[in-house]
């Protein structure tokens, strides 16, 4: 079993591929305290809970946009695990031809997305990556990683509202019961989810209107299944982007990789 690990801000997340099987599937929460003895006991556990001795993973791959827990979780799998895990970075073999001004501020999450994007869905691509942030990101119809952007998160978003309003709640991100809020709570239920659909459908306009062209859209990460019911463009969810990714890239950076990794 290949094991491919996503460190993001809020929550960590693991997969186990055998071939190009998704054979499980879990998170935890991001904790910057926890050493690599910690980590490595934490990932025990979960491969046990699903079915999988560490001595069945026979390589891995990680990414993390935390640079302090990039090391920590390496040298944890090497001591589970005793195999030496890829990590995406400079110089790793993406088959991407990023056109930013800095190729290298591209993150290591977005990288794993783009290369999951480029062999699941037609060109051009837009994708959304919902986390503590909501990254958008376009693949031109030349398989080019033009850019994107970077906008609050929408869990960030609210929590940051309620902190800078005397009179507004903490709220849960549940779905309120009308679109046009009839107390606080629904109001801003309403406001978050419905308002970041807007955006999103919004911005897919737009960028197909600089292109000049329609686009797959797909959107990913921990808060995309909130948002994605309220949107009224045809946005896919897809959960699986980033670990798809990840399993690519590690194939594409075996000594005798296949030539062609595909999903």
């Amino acid at each position: 079993m290949i094991l491919c690990i996503d460190i993001g801000n809020t929550n960590i997340t693991f997969g186990g591929y055998e071939g190009m099987a998704l054979r499980f599937q879990a998170h935890c929460g991001t904790d910057h305290r926890k050493t690599e003895e910690e980590y490595a006991m934490l990932v025990e556990g979960i491969l046990r809970l699903h079915g999988v001795a560490p001595s069945g993973i026979e390589g891995g791959i990680l990414s993390s946009v935390v640079p302090s827990l990039r090391t920590v979780m390496a040298r944890a799998m090497e001591l589970l695990t005793g195999k030496r895990f890829l990590t995406v970075s400079s110089g790793i073999k993406t088959g991407l031809n990023i056109r930013m001004d800095i190729p290298s501020q591209l993150g290591s999450d977005l990288v794993a997305d783009a290369v999951g994007a480029m062999a699941k869905y037609p060109k051009p691509i837009v994708f959304f990556d919902m986390g503590t942030a909501t990254t958008l990101s376009v693949i031109d119809k030349r398989g080019c990683y033009l850019g994107g952007m970077i906008i609050p998160g929408l869990r960030t978003s609210v929590d940051a509202l309620a902190d800078q309003a005397a009179q507004l709640p903490a709220i849960p991100l549940t779905p309120p019961g009308h679109m046009i809020g009839q107390n606080t709570v629904e109001c801003m239920q309403s406001g978050a989810l419905y308002g970041h659909a807007a955006m999103l459908d919004g911005l897919v306009e737009r960028v197909e209107a600089e292109l000049g062209e329609p686009v797959s859209a797909v959107m990913t990460g921990g808060l995309a299944g909130i948002v994605q019911p309220y949107c009224r463009r045809n946005i896919v969810l897809d959960q699986r982007l980033q670990l798809d990714g990840l399993r690519i890239l590690y194939e594409k950076n075996l000594p005798h990789r296949r030539e062609n990794p595909q999903i």
